[in-house]
């Protein structure tokens, strides 16, 4: 395995500048994404690893808990380290264990944007992505409230998730969008033209639920062959696959066990070869 790569960074909006493999916030509260976390001393151990380990980009929502992750990061970190980018997102509300619908009324995401600044103990919040789009609402009065809120300093870049390439360029003619968050991973491409997209127009793609393995990680599968000859894991190497797919790639996988995050950062020290990337680029 090679070192970590100085130059694996991206930068947010122009002026962000981060670590591509991040950590992703939504797995800390209880089961559905629901309430306190059993483990409530676990959960900040972790956030404290990754930020000991270099990560220096996490990403939240204000629906994860809800408000509960936003709570555990600001007791975890806070005062934040000069150089963490914390990302959040509201436009999805909760009735309940994993039950989540979209709310995109400019009031509401002016409110959820006001909870997070106060949850996250910051005073702007350096990226807010919009959770959903509501079919309900215009984009623009959507997008509208963020602007509004990063014309009065409280917000610093605009991300969206969950969006079509069709849809990402609406939001772009609206203000200028900085991230998108699609789902994305070794079995699940469905979004490769938004990830095509963001590459050539320099966008940030946050890809969630980055280690979808399955039965690919079987001990017999393509994923866990590679692993082998690379002394490393299944995780690993769904990680650094997703690091080689693009510069603009920014996985941020989630867990809830320090062991796990160890393993997870781990990617960034594997470098897998042409050979290796056509072989799991053939797995879709």
């Amino acid at each position: 395995m090679t070192t970590v790569a100085p130059s694996d960074t991206f930068v947010i909006g122009g002026d962000l500048l981060v670590h591509r493999l991040g950590y992703g916030a939504m797995q800390l509260p209880g089961p559905g994404v629901w309430g306190w976390p059993a483990d409530r001393e676990g959960a900040l151990r972790v956030l404290r690893a990754a930020v000991e380990q270099g990560v220096d980009f996490i990403d939240t929502a204000d629906s994860y808990g809800p408000q509960v992750s936003e709570q555990l990061i600001a007791e975890a970190l806070y005062p934040y380290p000069e150089n963490l980018v914390i990302a959040t997102k509201a436009g999805l509300t909760r009735q309940g264990p994993d039950r989540w619908a979209p709310v995109g009324r400019p009031a509401y995401l002016k409110q959820q944007a006001e909870l997070s600044l106060r949850n996250l103990k910051v005073d702007r919040i350096d990226l807010m992505q919009l959770h959903r789009i509501d079919s309900e609402v215009p984009l623009a009065d959507q997008l509208g409230a963020f602007v509004e809120l990063k014309e009065q300093g409280k917000i610093r870049h605009i991300g969206v998730s969950e969006v079509s390439v069709e849809q990402l360029e609406a939001a772009r003619e609206i203000t200028e969008i900085v991230t998108v968050q699609n789902l994305y991973n070794l079995t699940d491409r469905k979004s490769q033209d938004v990830l095509d997209f963001a590459t050539a127009e320099g966008v940030g793609f946050i890809p969630w639920f980055p280690i979808a393995t399955g039965n690919l990680a079987a001990p017999d599968s393509p994923v866990a062959a590679v692993a082998r000859e690379l002394d490393a894991t299944p995780a690993q190497v769904a990680l650094a696959w997703l690091l080689r797919k693009s510069p603009v790639m920014l996985p941020i996988p989630g867990t809830k066990s320090v062991e796990h995050l160890t393993e997870n950062l781990g990617a960034r020290g594997l470098t897998l070869s042409d050979e290796d990337m056509a072989r799991l680029d053939a797995l879709a």
